[in-house]
């Protein structure tokens, strides 16, 4: 099976920029918590591409404001990423909420609660 380029390039920009995170995150204000990068969706041009994130366990911060805050950095990630990325251009990142987790959570909680009924059966002899 042929895996085109642009997918190929999908997961390395998911793996760099989990990394590039990951190792300087105390150097950007604001991220915090456990923050994965669920997927990335690099335009075929190289132009711009979307970077969705989950965030886990971020104290009193919200997701949207970690995920604002990614974004506020999203130029020093891209410089980064040039550094380890050896393609002509690099996207314009746009960091955008994965909240696949939360409504299959939820959609769990809503089958949990489904009960089943059995049609009633009567005697007519």
């Amino acid at each position: 099976m042929k895996v085109s380029r642009t997918s190929r390039l999908n997961g390395e920009y998911q793996k760099e920029i989990s990394e590039i995170i990951r190792m300087h995150k105390d150097r950007m204000p604001g991220v915090k918590g456990m923050i994965s990068i669920t997927e990335a969706d690099v335009a075929p041009d190289l132009k711009t591409a979307y970077i969705y994130v989950s965030v886990y366990g971020a104290g009193d911060t919200t997701p949207e404001e970690v995920r604002k805050a990614l974004q506020e950095q999203a130029g020093y990630i891209r410089h980064e990423l040039a550094q380890v990325m050896h393609t002509r251009t690099v996207p314009v990142l746009t960091f955008r909420l994965d909240n696949s987790m939360v409504y299959g959570a939820k959609m769990d909680e809503l089958f949990k609660n489904i009960t089943y009924s059995t049609p009633e059966t009567t005697d007519e002899d």
